[in-house]
């Protein structure tokens, strides 16, 4: 293998060209990004980016100086449109043929979008630097009415941002409890309470029905027929993996990009990194997509060796996590919160926002959720034992 093509120049296609160049690989590496902007980082944009404080310098992931000792092409601007495994090249919107011997695909995922919302000005999502800089352009704007749709951790962010810019926020979020997924229901609830510990509204199990204004939004519609006045409207209601570029590649695709544990897809000299990639996960035991920027970095290491050796690569059974910064509070969390896991808090108390709670499943400890305890969180995460699961599930 003389040339490798890494298809995203985001976090993981950044950290997959690190990775090739460490494990020994100096043949020829070809970076494709949609973007037009260098590799930058994601976590600040819904928050110290889009409150003003930092500017787009400071997302930066590399310098010129390492890009120099990385040796590869970026071709940015550029959009991959076809993949043809069978030719061993990448096809750009263009029209111009990237011949390879390796494909990292490391596509990301675009946020879905809601009905009736198309070329409506005031609309935003929030996955790119472009998203965010016009997002940051409407808050700091002073329009005072701000209707996030959506309590993941994106969009409670964007909410906590927007408050902090002393702008009116209100939250809209389908399921009665924001983040039961995720958390549990007992956890969901103590989490999510940070918005109105605030005097930001949130308005639970409704969904959206529809939007006011014609060529910009002034209202949103909820099912239960309340209408929301609205200046600007954030949708945060997931993504979607970056996959059409790969129809008619014979690469699997089903949420995402097929792979097994090692990052190997369905097609040899095929690896997959990031938010597309759904792999099994040695500690989760499920077969999922994981949009962490911890795993980012840590895929790549493994989608490496397996690429170079054309072995599938043992990955390392440590706990995922991540953390979201809201009203000044830190939130992480580790492990898998397993259905029947059932939080116990060890230290600190919930009403503080600040403590810790273990998740224990049939004795063991699985999961770590930490409000405003970062050095205990690191502790405790080390101590994680992954959950006991008869078979991969979804």
């Amino acid at each position: 293998m003389r040339s490798i093509t890494v298809v995203g120049a985001s976090l993981a296609g950044l950290s997959t060209v690190r990775a090739l160049r460490t494990e020994g690989f100096d043949g020829d590496i070809v970076v494709v990004g949609e973007e037009c902007h260098d590799p930058y980082d994601r976590p600040p944009l819904s928050k110290e980016f889009l409150k003003g404080d930092v500017g787009a310098d400071a997302l930066m992931l590399s310098d010129t100086e390492e890009y120099g000792e990385l040796g590869a092409q970026w071709l940015l601007g550029e959009r991959a449109v076809r993949l043809d495994t069978a030719a061993r090249s990448v096809t750009l919107a263009g029209g111009r043929e990237v011949r390879t011997d390796g494909i990292v695909v490391a596509t990301g995922a675009t946020p879905r979008t809601l009905p009736g919302t198309d070329g409506m000005a005031g609309v935003h999502t929030l996955r790119t630097l472009d998203d965010a800089q016009a997002l940051r352009a409407a808050l700091l704007d002073g329009l005072p009415k701000v209707v996030v749709i959506g309590a993941g951790f994106i969009g409670a962010e964007v909410a906590s941002t927007a408050h902090r810019l002393g702008l009116d926020v209100t939250v809209v979020e389908a399921l009665d409890v924001p983040l039961e997924r995720q958390l549990g229901r007992d956890m969901g609830l103590v989490c999510s309470s940070l918005h109105t510990d605030h005097g930001v509204r949130l308005l639970c199990g409704t969904g959206v029905a529809g939007f006011a204004g014609h060529d910009r939004v002034t209202g949103v519609q909820l099912e239960d027929g309340r209408l929301l006045p609205a200046d600007i409207v954030v949708v945060g209601v997931g993504v979607r993996p970056a996959t059409d570029w790969l129809t008619g590649s014979g690469v699997a695709v089903d949420d995402g990009v097929v792979c097994d544990a090692g990052c190997a897809t369905s097609v040899p000299g095929v690896v997959a990194v990031g938010d597309v990639a759904r792999c099994p996960h040695p500690f989760t035991g499920r077969h999922a997509r994981i949009e962490h920027w911890s795993n980012a970095t840590e895929q790549a290491k493994t989608a490496a060796r397996t690429l170079l050796s054309g072995t599938s690569a043992q990955p390392p059974c440590t706990a995922p996590h991540f953390w979201s910064d809201q009203y000044r509070v830190r939130i992480q969390l580790a492990g898998h919160v397993v259905p029947g896991a059932e939080p116990e808090v060890v230290e600190g108390d919930v009403d503080s926002r600040s403590f810790a709670a273990v998740y224990r499943h049939e004795g063991a400890a699985v999961a770590v959720l930490c409000m405003n305890q970062p050095k205990l969180f690191n502790r405790l995460r080390r101590t994680l034992t992954a959950p006991r699961v008869a078979a991969l599930t979804e």
